[in-house]
């Protein structure tokens, strides 16, 4: 009997793999057809899509809860968003830099600098320093508290890795090193993000143009006071 009944077992755990790999289909196809609809901006209809994923799909669960945060923060519900955040990181252990990016987002959104910290920090280390845009926030943090040698080493951190903050971080780094008195260094900086930009970066622009000004103004002042 226990010879015979084997291909039976066999013949279920088939069925059983077919089932799961059918399941495993639509999760996907519900994602791809969420992903759609908020390239749309159809965030509702979008919701509805992604609850179609349910608990036993593993990563595509995870990847459906946090796509439901992105839904709830366009919405401007960034509560909603922030506990879908928390959920899709709680399931995947903190190693999901992407959402712990997003959650500091939606924290900074609410008025919680610190906790944002933490969930930028968090994305940092879950991507091993990779993720550049929790760095470049980092740097943001950093600056407005003042600190501007760390928001510096953030933003040149920051800005050797591609992506779309390549400019914002050449451009604040500059900022960082005018106020720490490298005019210079400060104006390289500020070159380098109008060419990231193609020019268009108009923050990188006034900040190049009152670099040089400044830099004028004191050889002059230094002349001045040479011929005294």
């Amino acid at each position: 009997m226990i010879v015979r009944s084997f291909p039976v077992a066999a013949i279920i755990l088939a069925v059983t793999s077919v089932v799961v790999n059918a399941q495993t289909t639509e999760f996907q196809s519900a994602l791809k057809r969420g992903d759609a609809l908020v390239a749309q901006e159809k965030y509702r209809a979008a919701i509805d899509e992604y609850s179609k994923v349910t608990s036993g799909a593993g990563d595509l669960y995870a990847r459906a809860i946090y796509n439901t945060g992105v839904c709830y923060y366009e919405l401007w519900q960034t509560e909603d968003a922030i506990v879908f955040y928390k959920r899709a990181l709680e399931l995947k252990q903190g190693n999901y830099p992407r959402a712990s990016y997003a959650l500091g987002v939606a924290l900074e959104d609410q008025h919680q600098p610190a906790e944002a910290r933490a969930a930028y920090e968090q994305a940092v280390i879950a991507s091993n320093r990779n993720f550049a845009p929790a760095i470049y926030k980092l740097g943001l943090l950093e600056a407005k508290s003042g600190n501007f040698g760390k928001a510096a080493a953030l933003f040149k951190e920051a800005a050797a890795r591609d992506g779309a903050h390549v400019a914002a971080s050449h451009n604040n780094l500059g900022v960082m090193l005018a106020q720490l008195g490298f005019m210079k260094e400060a104006e390289k900086e500020f070159v380098i993000a109008l060419k990231a930009s193609n020019g268009r970066l108009g923050d990188a622009t006034h900040n190049l143009n009152l670099c040089r000004s400044l830099t004028a103004a004191s050889i002059r002042q230094e002349y001045k006071m040479s011929t005294n």
